[in-house]
């Protein structure tokens, strides 16, 4: 395996070494150019608040994208969903043979204003690290001269309204270049992505032939942990579970009631700690069936440059869950995670009760081998087959006196995982505008832990996907003080570049 990667590596750069117009000098020249000359353009959309839970703020951002696409000569459709639309940017090339589909993701996870600092998430902010390791901020007008560390803090900075701007700013680089791509592009934009993408697959059903396409490039997502060229062809799915269960009707006095009244919150804990033994496994039986590691896989794996040591050393982690043998193999089975708990007082609200209810939120990560409606339902068994009465709605009285253990379990399944052959057109495609770009072989990584919902274009539209990161992994993506390393902003628009200038 290593040496027929050896050997196609030597020949894909070989030939884009002598078939390219524009070579690499050309290509550091202007991504530090089109780096320099777009900050505003990448300051005036992070200022666009982009809570998908807003949707007032969300056609702020609807409407900024049909003016920045339309600009740079792009057919602008509004898909119309249940909510928020879809956007889709489509612009042609004479004589083109294929069709690229760029999924480009606007809207942003919801944020805590007390746990960012700095006067709001929507005021991008320029910052350094300082040698104690905290981060202090910048005047703005220094940005021309900034070093590649210097980062801008912003929700939505990395995840992902910084690759959007990274793709115009590539857009107008080309047109100076007098360049432009031999396929045509087709470009959606995704305004709910942070709330699951529940009217997408609808939409791309619907819009079938509107959307219809050779390939798929998401340009989203951390760069592998080295910050290297990373290129990754699969990403697991998700579903989602809420899970209740009850005490007293209303909280009780723990001094009345302590001994008496059973505590929902205890009982919640028992049942999520049943779900997973001591090396963080999961036991419910069935839950990782039909997934296996075979020789050629792990080589795949053990080829990405991890280092496990460094990994934990980053998360403060004396020890990690033995799921897989290491990282890359970790990831390739699906999760049972405890994303949020929640029951009673806590911290300056604490007081003396036994709770009503206790509430845990759950995510299950999917891989291809791995029914969600299947997992789902091994979960639920688990659950009553530990003696609860369980339901979709709050008990009544009488639930209440019937059962003597009652669990209300909701469940949405959100999207399904994708994978893709390094060996696609596409994937080929891909590794020689990399290759092109930084003069060395990406870090191909067969399937990212985190999910995005993709599997609706790849299996309704029938089409193979890749995601391109761009942004630096330590990015607090999801997280107060989101940001964006701008060495990462300058090689994103350089890998974009690339990639619209190499031959489909």
């Amino acid at each position: 395996m290593k040496n027929r990667f050896f050997i196609l590596s030597f020949l894909l750069f070989v030939f884009v070494s002598n078939g390219q117009k524009m070579d690499q000098n050309r290509l550091n020249d202007l991504s530090v150019k089109y780096a320099n000359s777009s900050f505003p353009l990448l300051k005036e959309l992070l200022s666009i608040p982009n809570d998908a839970f807003y949707p007032e703020d969300i056609e702020k951002n609807v409407k900024w994208c049909e003016k920045a696409f339309a600009a740079r000569n792009f057919t602008i459709t509004r898909i119309t969903t249940a909510k928020a639309p879809l956007l889709l940017a489509e612009r042609k090339s004479e004589k083109a043979q294929k069709t690229v589909l760029i999924y480009l993701q606007i809207d942003g996870q919801p944020v805590d204003t007390t746990r960012w600092f700095q006067a709001s998430p929507y005021l991008p902010t320029l910052k350094k690290q300082d040698l104690d390791g905290t981060w202090s901020e910048i005047p703005w007008d220094q940005i021309d001269g900034y070093d590649d560390d210097w980062r801008i803090f912003a929700r939505s900075a990395s995840d992902a309204k910084g690759p959007v701007a990274m793709f115009l700013s590539a857009l107008d680089a080309l047109s100076e270049a007098k360049l432009s791509p031999n396929f045509n592009i087709k470009v959606i934009m995704d305004f709910e992505e942070e709330l699951g993408s529940p009217n997408l697959p609808k939409a791309v059903s619907d819009n079938a032939d509107l959307l219809k396409a050779d390939m798929l490039i998401i340009f989203d997502g951390p760069r592998h942990i080295t910050n290297k060229p990373t290129l990754t062809f699969g990403a697991r799915g998700i579903a989602t579970i809420t899970l209740t269960t009850y005490g007293p009707v209303v909280p009780q006095h723990s001094g009345h009631f302590g001994n008496y009244a059973p505590n929902p919150a205890l009982r919640l804990s028992k049942l999520l700690a049943g779900m997973k033994d001591d090396l963080g496994r999961v036991t419910i039986p069935g839950f990782y069936e039909g997934i296996s590691i075979d020789s050629k896989t792990r080589e795949i794996l053990s080829a990405v440059p991890d280092n496990e040591a460094e990994i934990r050393n980053r998360l403060q982690l004396g020890s990690v869950d033995k799921v897989g043998s290491n990282y890359q193999e970790a990831i390739q089975y699906p999760s049972l995670n405890i994303r949020g708990m929640q029951s009673g007082w806590i911290d300056e609200k604490v007081r003396t009760i036994i709770p009503g209810w206790a509430r845990a939120e759950i995510d299950v990560r999917l891989v291809l081998e791995s029914d969600p409606k299947r997992l789902i339902g091994l979960v639920k068994k688990y659950v009553e087959d530990q003696g609860y009465y369980v339901t979709d709605k709050v008990p009544n009285k009488e639930v209440r006196m019937s059962h003597e253990k009652i669990a209300t379990f909701n469940h949405e399944i959100s999207y399904q995982s994708f994978r893709t052959n390094f060996d696609s057109e596409v994937g080929l495609w891909l590794r020689k505008a990399l290759i092109r770009a930084f003069d060395e072989e990406p870090i191909l990584i067969r399937m990212s832990g985190g999910s995005i919902p993709i599997s609706p274009f790849v299996t309704t539209l029938n089409i193979p996907a890749v995601t391109v990161p761009t942004v630096n992994r330590d990015n607090n993506q999801h997280s107060p003080n989101e940001n964006l390393r701008l060495g990462n902003y300058r090689e994103g628009i350089k890998t974009m570049i690339a990639i619209l200038s190499e031959r489909l």
